[in-house]
């Protein structure tokens, strides 16, 4: 085609030939043998000094014309944990359509009256995933704008579309009320979960302020939540069941004066009535009366359509559902696929049936070569090898009809979706599409580059049954997409991504560096700003001194304390050990300052995080001759023994013996110490763990009350017979002394 030509060709026509990889504008450069072997070489070096080495890794790497650059144990079939998604989107994409749309058909028997009113409103659902409280709000904005003022009689909802069952396989080998798992329904509202937003009271002793997002008479509130002093640490418990056709939330727990509140999302049991009270409520709110009742049922063949509202295109729903990893919409496609291909009523067996066609007959992956039982790759349900998952990636991307919506819904390393905080400041950033996956003891990263030198790749990395942390597998796969970014690039032309991976050693270094980066991390800290994010993930990955990472990472959690990523930054950095902690014990010494992450890794264990708990368990016996630490965690095993006293207990039993009993005493003299006004709800929790179903749980408990109670009483008594002084703690310089509890050695851990 010369340029005369194409520039006659209609606008939309050159858009598409311009952000399409398959389009035909020049193919990219091949990289030059020399190029595919460095490559090779690049990939095996990461492989063999990483713990990709010692896992379960599946891995490939081809340039999307199927030349294979790299391979290691690439047939082996793996727990691809949400990289099942990639088969599930490519899927629906190809089969339905990008343009596909979700219809939401409101109904009547009779036709609307002069004064505005019907008997019965039919509410009949066909899948819509991407139903929201707004969308839904609009939809009885143009129900009134359609005349309708009242509903006198009752309003139906039919979700016959999709069949009876709720979640999908894999979601039972799990029992949690996180908004990740989810149910399906054909009539679903705001991914089947609620939002629920706890503020602090007026004052420390009152009530905390519970409100949930939809308000909604589907739900019941119980607020048993106390503000507590800004000094205090809080915790927030939910605890949702099925009440009739309604679901009951019981909030309770402590939140500090001083914080901002606490938002949580946690799924719903029953879609269909979520809905319907909600749809309930908004017509109220729009001006629509109606105080009849709302019930499952189906629509009459009689019923005409009053209204009927379109949802956004399935290319949207992929989009999200790839960025964010929803398993929620995932589960909403495999029914979609089973209800249009096989017929409703809509199912896994019959939607799992429809991506095994797609895959046989256009993918070429074989049936029975693979397991896939659900569509979002929860638990250990699903099988695929890294070769499948490059072959998927390089199919989707020949595609044109599905092929640019596919790649459009993949994360962009360092920019978005939930690769937005990885491989920033590298070739990779910007230059990889990818989907990750996380389950325990799984993790997975596949997708598509843009090398420096042009070439193209379709990659394929699954990790199983890994050792040490997640977040040294992670760093290894990130590694891994660096080394394919690089590829053909000019020798040196990436001088920043090789400083990050060529030395990962931890080095130590001198006291007053780490003191210099304590006020410089720490400054960034205190601020709690967002917009620090990338600036210091950066300095996570750069940073080498084993303290100064803790220091960073300390900083990453401080300036988005809800964000998972920082809280598993910070658990994966902290040590216990001479270089870590004695270190930033003699630096915060020498500054008069906290040691840093102590505080933060405290506020996590009295949320309950075992990780962490099991951390400042470690640290007990480590306080002993530093007066501040000691304060420190004293008040503030006090605080966790409230807030989490069955999980501190666990954690007791776990440690080994020396840490354990040295983190009772500290407990102890905290708990006496106190100025709290409410009970401390470790006795009562430790005499409810002598029926616990581990029986040496149960034994530890039995052991550790009695001598608990007794020192507890004893040091109450010493301090009541003490006079008061203005020192607290132990004098500067001298060792902190605290009598032991003669705990029970754990007898497990």
């Amino acid at each position: 085609m010369t340029f005369a030509s194409a520039s006659r060709l209609p606008c939309w026509v050159l858009l598409s030939l311009a952000v399409w990889p398959g389009a035909v504008h020049a193919a990219p450069p091949a990289l030059s043998v020399k190029d595919v072997a460095a490559l090779k070489s690049a990939c095996d070096d990461v492989v063999s000094r990483t713990t990709l080495a010692k896992a379960q890794a599946g891995i490939l790497v081809t340039t999307l014309d199927g030349k294979v650059v790299y391979a290691h144990s690439a047939n082996e079939l793996l727990n691809p944990a949400s990289n099942v998604k990639l088969f599930t989107s490519a899927t629906a994409l190809s089969t339905l359509g990008p343009a596909y749309r979700w219809e939401t058909d409101f109904l009547t028997r009779d036709p609307i009256k002069p004064d505005g009113s019907i008997k019965d409103l039919y509410v009949r659902g066909n899948g819509d995933p991407l139903m929201t409280t707004e969308r839904l709000y609009a939809i009885v904005s143009d129900l009134y704008h359609l005349g309708l003022r009242r509903i006198t009689g009752t309003i139906y909802l039919d979700d016959s579309y999709f069949d009876g069952n709720r979640v999908g396989p894999g979601f039972d080998q799990e029992e949690s009320d996180r908004a990740y798992m989810a149910p399906t329904g054909a009539l679903s509202l705001n991914w089947n979960a609620v939002q629920i937003n706890v503020f602090p009271g007026a004052a420390a002793g009152k009530p905390a302020r519970v409100e949930l997002e939809p308000p909604s008479d589907y739900f019941k509130v119980e607020n048993h939540v106390t503000t507590v002093r800004p000094s205090d640490r809080g915790r927030v418990r939910l605890k949702l069941s099925t009440v009739g056709d309604r679901q009951k939330v019981e909030v309770s727990g402590r939140l500090p004066l001083d914080k901002p509140g606490v938002q949580l999302w946690r799924k719903i049991d029953q879609p269909t009535p979520y809905f319907g009270y909600t749809l309930k409520a908004l017509l109220r709110q729009r001006g629509i009366k109606f105080y009849g009742r709302v019930r499952a049922a189906n629509t009459p063949s009689s019923a005409k359509v009053f209204d009927v509202a379109e949802s956004p295109p399935l290319a949207l729903a992929v989009r999200h559902m790839n960025k964010v990893s929803s398993n929620f919409i995932a589960e909403m496609l495999v029914k979609t696929l089973g209800a249009n291909l096989g017929g409703a009523p809509g199912s896994w067996a019959k939607g799992i049936s429809a991506v095994e066609d797609f895959l046989a007959t256009q993918v070429g992956i074989p049936r029975g070569s693979y397991v896939m039982k659900n569509g979002s790759g929860l638990n250990d349900t699903n099988r695929f090898s890294a070769a499948q998952v490059v072959k998927v990636l390089t199919y989707m991307a020949h595609q044109f009809g599905a092929g640019p919506e596919y790649m459009a819904s993949l994360g962009i390393a360092g920019k978005d979706g939930t690769v937005h905080g990885r491989m920033e400041g590298t070739d990779a950033e910007g230059h990889i599409r990818a989907k990750t996956g996380t389950l325990h003891g799984v993790t997975a990263l596949s997708g598509l580059v843009e090398s420096v030198g042009g070439e193209r790749f379709a990659f394929a990395i699954l990790v199983n049954d890994y050792p040490g942390k997640h977040a040294d597998v992670n760093a290894a796969m990130d590694d891994l997409g660096v080394t394919v970014a690089e590829a053909g690039g000019p020798v040196g032309s990436d001088a920043t991504a090789k400083a990050l991976v060529a030395d990962a050693t931890p080095r130590a270094g001198p006291l007053a560096e780490l003191e210099a980066h304590m006020a410089t991390y720490g400054s960034l800290a205190e601020l709690h700003d967002k917009r620090n994010l990338p600036f210091l993930r950066t300095a996570l990955r750069t940073e080498r001194d084993p303290a100064v990472r803790v220091v960073v990472a300390d900083a990453l959690y401080q300036s988005a304390p809800g964000d998972a990523a920082g809280v598993r930054a910070l658990l994966d950095a902290w040590s216990g050990s001479p270089d870590v902690l004695g270190r930033l014990q003699a630096a915060a010494r020498a500054k008069g300052v906290a040691v840093p992450s102590v505080g933060s890794l405290l506020d996590l264990a009295a949320g309950g995080n075992a990780e962490a708990l099991g951390h400042v368990v470690e640290l007990a016996p480590k306080a002993q001759g530093d007066a501040p630490l000691t304060r420190t965690l004293t008040d503030g095993f006090d605080q966790i023994a409230r807030n989490a006293p069955d999980e501190l207990i666990a954690a007791l039993h776990a440690a080994a013996p020396e840490p354990s009993r040295a983190a009772v005493a500290l407990l102890v003299q905290g708990t006496a110490a106190s100025t709290d006004p409410g009970e401390n709800p470790f006795p009562k929790a430790l005499a409810a763990a002598q029926t616990a179903k581990d029986p040496d749980l149960c034994a530890f408990a039995k052991q550790l009350l009695p001598a608990f109670t007794a020192q507890l009483a004893d040091a109450r008594a010493k301090l009541k017979a003490t006079p008061p002084t203005v020192q607290v703690g132990p004098a500067p310089g001298k060792p902190a002394t605290v009598t032991p509890v003669s705990a029970p050695a754990p007898s497990g851990g």
